[in-house]
């Protein structure tokens, strides 16, 4: 029995929550009532959720020796040797190739944008993520091929500036993310651990990706400003109040920056989302109120 919840905590699945990008074509593309184009979704859901927990074994699988030397990662099960090598890399092919499966059964594209996540997770993992700016930009290029699993995948016409938005978020996050790392190693005297664990962070400086962070955050809350003012989407959805869940969004990135810089959050966004009230509530918020101004 501990065996199989070694296997499952190698999944990660605390970071499916990740995967509601795919979600986001379902709700701004008035797809809620179709209860077709409902299953075809939560069916690109879960070939993500497979496909990334792959990803996640696959990176631990990489990553062993370095974690080993990590205080809080050296109790990974790889790392730790609670699971296998070999096993592990059996359980990678099974979860990719259930969640190529599962794609196919949705459409050719569908399967296309899995199998690009997948390949780009491989190249990311093998080298491109000590690439400082470009391991970013490609851990954003993940996001956006959820939010088009869940538009493109399933015959949803995505819109351009939900796109850009999305975009954008993924690029504060993921700049969040080497923030926390950095702040981690500016804490350590040595800087032995932080670099071993990210050496593209020898790219950055505090000041580059506070910059960073802050062009992307803007990029984010305008992008959707312009998304709801849209004559497209307004069109769509029947309204022009869209615009009233602009408050959550910014409060959720304003709340985030605080986490980050105030409280040292940010390394892990689902754990932050998951844990922190004031997120949640901002994201429980603007659901509500998009779902009673668009349905």
């Amino acid at each position: 029995m501990q065996h199989v919840r070694d296997l499952i905590r190698l999944m990660r699945p605390y970071q499916w929550v990740k995967n509601g990008f795919v979600l986001v074509g379902l709700l701004f593309g008035h797809g809620w009532s179709d209860s077709a184009q409902v299953a075809v979704v939560m069916q690109m859901f879960m070939a993500f959720c497979l496909a990334s927990s792959g990803v996640y074994v696959m990176n631990d699988i990489h990553d062993r020796e370095a974690d080993r030397a990590h205080p809080r990662k050296q109790h990974r099960p790889v790392a730790s040797g609670a699971v296998g090598v070999r096993e592990a890399a059996i359980w990678v092919v099974v979860l990719c190739a259930s969640a190529l499966l599962l794609a196919a059964s949705v459409s050719v594209a569908a399967v296309a944008i899995v199998a690009a996540y997948i390949v780009l997770n491989v190249a990311y993992s093998n080298g491109l993520k000590h690439v400082a700016v470009l391991d970013v930009f490609l851990i954003a290029a993940g996001f956006m091929l959820r939010i088009l699993a869940g538009t493109t995948g399933v015959d949803i016409d995505p819109s351009p500036w939900l796109l850009g938005c999305g975009m954008m978020l993924t690029l504060f996050l993921g700049f969040a993310k080497r923030r926390a790392e950095f702040a981690t190693l500016e804490s350590d005297p040595g800087g032995e651990n932080g670099a071993m664990q990210r050496p593209s962070l020898d790219g950055y400086s505090a000041a580059l990706l506070d910059r960073l962070i802050g062009i992307s955050a803007a990029g984010a809350v305008i992008g959707y400003a312009f998304y709801s003012l849209d004559a497209r989407t307004v069109a769509l959805h029947g309204t022009s109040n869209l615009i009233l869940t602009l408050p959550f969004v910014i409060y959720g990135l304003f709340r985030y920056l605080f986490a980050l810089y105030r409280n040292g959050a940010g390394a892990d966004p689902a754990r932050d989302l998951l844990h922190d009230p004031h997120l949640i509530g901002a994201l429980v918020g603007w659901l509500l109120v998009t779902w009673w101004l668009i349905a």
